[in-house]
């Protein structure tokens, strides 16, 4: 089976693909490589990619109608998989434009081959931000219709235009909801990997608010085994894919601060208005549709992703942190 995996470069692309090919299928990955956060990161876990025979990569925009047409015509996709977004809560807000025009209409051109080249399922990773303001744990019926970032917003538009095409054309969809994604080779701008570097470094860590906000953090790798069980046929369904154990921040640092054998140092700055307080999955849906919980804990996450910054120091410690 070939399958169209976007954001191929992007964290979660990167383990989404490595978990495809080792499961026999030929994918064709395909990334803009912005520089959003440090290209050598992305560039880094492209190089991995290469290595595989069943890979093929084209550095491609996906809000680019034109070049992904060109690309639908060349390769017979039994699926897609769009992880390609633009990423960033408080960056949303300073570049609404760039987050709406990859996040809601690259989707929509997406679907619009997909209906095209009568391609039966269709994958989107969406975010736990869509639920700020709801009662805790987070379940899939609750109502998110009043998001608080653009970066939300646009995920919002992606999945109602997912629900469009699969009402008016037929087209499967999954749409699966990350809980805070975190591990090895991760992303710059995400707390963990910043806060590993700056320690490491005794350089000052920022904390937005006090460190008790909790997140639902989930191990990467748990997090593409869940996207790549989406690929089953459910018609059209919301899956939330996180822990299910939230954690307060202030744990996650005290559990770098062991593994690297340092003392954080502290920045406390005011809790952004755009930020959660905090967030907890209900994973009932996963479970019971795709036979999946996450396997990793935060102990264990956080272990694995120092072992991963100790093995790669040279490169890790020098990749330039995005706020």
């Amino acid at each position: 089976m070939y399958i169209l995996l976007t954001g191929a470069a992007g964290f979660i692309g990167s383990f989404t693909a490595k978990k495809l090919l080792n499961l026999g299928y030929k994918v064709v990955g395909i990334d803009n490589l912005n520089d959003y956060y440090d290209v050598r990161l992305k560039q880094h876990r492209l190089d991995l990619l290469n290595e595989h025979k069943n890979f093929i990569f084209h550095k491609l925009e996906i809000a680019n109608y034109g070049a992904l047409e060109i690309l639908f015509d060349t390769y017979k996709f039994d699926a897609v998989i769009n992880l390609a977004a633009r990423a960033g809560v408080r960056y949303s807000i300073e570049n609404p434009f760039v987050y709406f025009e990859t996040n809601t209409n690259g989707t929509l051109n997406l679907l619009e081959l997909c209906k095209k080249h009568n391609i039966e399922k269709f994958v989107l990773a969406s975010t736990s931000s869509l639920y700020a303001g709801q009662e805790m744990p987070f379940t899939e019926s609750l109502p998110v219709n009043t998001p608080i970032s653009p970066y939300a917003s646009s995920k919002k538009g992606a999945e109602v235009t997912c629900y469009t095409y699969h009402y008016l054309h037929g087209i499967d969809v999954s749409v699966v909801r990350y809980f805070t994604v975190y591990g090895p080779a991760g992303r710059p701008d995400m707390s963990i990997f910043r806060f590993i570097q700056q320690i490491d470094k005794g350089e000052p860590i920022t904390i937005y608010g006090d460190g008790s906000q909790s997140r639902d953090f989930t191990y990467v790798e748990d997090i593409a085994e869940g996207t790549v069980r989406s690929l089953k046929k459910v018609g059209y369904e919301i899956i939330n894919l996180g822990n299910s154990n939230p954690n307060k921040l202030i744990e996650a640092i005290n559990l770098i601060e062991e593994y690297l054998g340092k003392k954080a140092i502290f920045n406390y700055k005011p809790f952004h208005k755009a930020d959660m307080l905090a967030t907890w999955a209900n994973i009932d849906k996963a479970k019971k549709i795709l036979d999946w919980y996450p396997k990793v804990n935060l102990r264990e996450g956080i272990e694995k992703t120092i072992e991963w910054y100790k093995k790669h120091y040279d490169f890790a410690s020098n990749i330039n942190l995005t706020e």
